[in-house]
This record gives C-alpha cells, sequence and structure tokens, in this order.
C-alpha cells in the first residue's frame, strides 16, 4: 500500500509537486473549494482523495502546506490533530509561527522556485535534521535540493534562487530588447536567448561563472566592450543590491 502525502492548498506549487510524487504515494488534497479540488484531481490524471479544510484532522499524516502565506493564521482554526510532519513552501513564514498554528511532530521549511512546474527547481530546505533525508526525497522530486542549516540562510536562499527566476527573466528580455533594437527579427531573438540559457545552465554546472566570462571575452573584443557597459551601468551592484533588499523583505514579512 502507497504511502499518502497529505496537500493543504491545491494551486500550482501544490499541482507541480504531487504530479512528480502521485506515482510514489497516494495524494490527498484539502482545500476550501470543491470545484477547485475537482479540477487539481482532473489535472493531476489520477484519482485523489478530497477533503474540505475545515475541521480536517491531521493526526499521523505527512502534510505539504501550499496555501498562501496570508492564510497561516486560518490553519490554527480549520484544522484539528496533529502531523506526524509539516513541510511548508509558505515564504517568510517561520518555523515559529507554524508551530504556533499548526501542531506537528516536526517541521521543515521548504523554498522551491518557479521552475518546480518542469521539474527543474532549486529548492532550499531547513528545519527538523531528523526529516532531512525525507524531506530531500520529496522535494527532489521536482528538481534539485540543498538542505541549510538556519532561517536566516533558507531567507537569504530565497533572496537568490526563489526570487532568481524573475531576476533572469529580466535578464533575457533586455538582451532580447538589445538585439532587436539593432535589427534582428525578434522571433530570431527570442530563439537565440532560450539556446544561450540552455547551453549556459550546463556549462554553470562544471565551471565557476568567472571563468566562463574569461573564456568568451577575448582582448579588445566584442564582448570585452559589451561588458565594459554593463560594469559602467552598474549591473553587477544591481544585482548585488536586489538580493539584499528580496533577503530585507522576507525578514519584514515574519
Amino acid at each position: 500500500m502507497q504511502r499518502t502525502i497529505t496537500f493543504i492548498g491545491n494551486g500550482a506549487m501544490a499541482l507541480s509537486l504531487a504530479e512528480r510524487l502521485k506515482s510514489h504515494y497516494s495524494i490527498e488534497v484539502v482545500g476550501r473549494n470543491r470545484d477547485k479540488l475537482d479540477i487539481f484531481e482532473n489535472n493531476l490524471h489520477v484519482p485523489v482523495a478530497k477533503a474540505a479544510l475545515e475541521g480536517f484532522d491531521i493526526t499521523g499524516k505527512t502534510v505539504i502546506l501550499c496555501v498562501k502565506p496570508a492564510n497561516i493564521s486560518l490553519m490554527k482554526q480549520l484544522l484539528t490533530g496533529r502531523a506526524a510532519t509539516l513541510y511548508s513552501v509558505l515564504a517568510g513564514t517561520t518555523l515559529e509561527s507554524l508551530q504556533r498554528h499548526i501542531a506537528a511532530d516536526a517541521y521543515v521549511r521548504a523554498m522551491p522556485n518557479l521552475a518546480a512546474s518542469v521539474g527543474k527547481s532549486m529548492t532550499t530546505l531547513t528545519g527538523d535534521r531528523s526529516c532531512s533525508q525525507e524531506a530531500h526525497r520529496l522535494f527532489s522530486a521536482i528538481g534539485t535540493t540543498l538542505w541549510l542549516e538556519s532561517e536566516k540562510e533558507l531567507d537569504i536562499a530565497t533572496a537568490l534562487a526563489g526570487s532568481g527566476p524573475a531576476y533572469l527573466a529580466l535578464v533575457a528580455e533586455a538582451l532580447c530588447d538589445g538585439a532587436v533594437a539593432q535589427g534582428l527579427k525578434r522571433d530570431d531573438a527570442m530563439r537565440l536567448m532560450r539556446g544561450l540559457f540552455e547551453g549556459f545552465g550546463s556549462l554553470i554546472q562544471e565551471q565557476h561563472p568567472a571563468l566562463l566570462k574569461d573564456r568568451v571575452m577575448s582582448p579588445g573584443g566584442t564582448t570585452a566592450a559589451g561588458y565594459a557597459m554593463l560594469e559602467k551601468a552598474a549591473v553587477r551592484q544591481g544585482f548585488i543590491t536586489a538580493v539584499a533588499h528580496a533577503y530585507q523583505k522576507a525578514q519584514a514579512l515574519k
């Protein structure tokens, strides 16, 4: 008999996780809207156990909490019992806050990113060390995982890997706009950008970014000219500041 994973919340992240766990676990989804629960099941293409959130008993269950962070205070009113393990993907919601609102024997915070939808998330984890192996097993279903030793480190990681897709999307869009401004067709620029990101994604797994830069930048060449302008525009400092501000925002959400 397959073990059951209970999702509280039926949004995109819950669906991405359930889609990749359904082959190895039975899926249970809990929410407030029956129609949305039915849509979740239809999108998953396998039967799931569906239950109303109000009065739901989590006793002994492995729970993945996927509600909006603002709804954490409602959980104390709507859930009963004590979970075996509570995994939370709520940004800015501390372990202490989870403990105050939901009873469980163990707690783990997880921070996936947008690439979970294609099985390529970079997910950071922290919490009860006794759950680290299971946490890696569950969240590696949507990509790569990294266990961190503190919530501070998780918040910094959120500013990098969690928010990172938005920063890289800005880079991708700007590069395309630059090529179009010089006369390249938009469709061709988009195709080139996608090929660039695909190849770079593989290269960065093997080499330090500084070494990659040096390999491309020949003396007095085109890359050197463009790179000099990026430094003049303080692009490097802009990204460093972006991570700092995102981290500060994560701290302020607590």
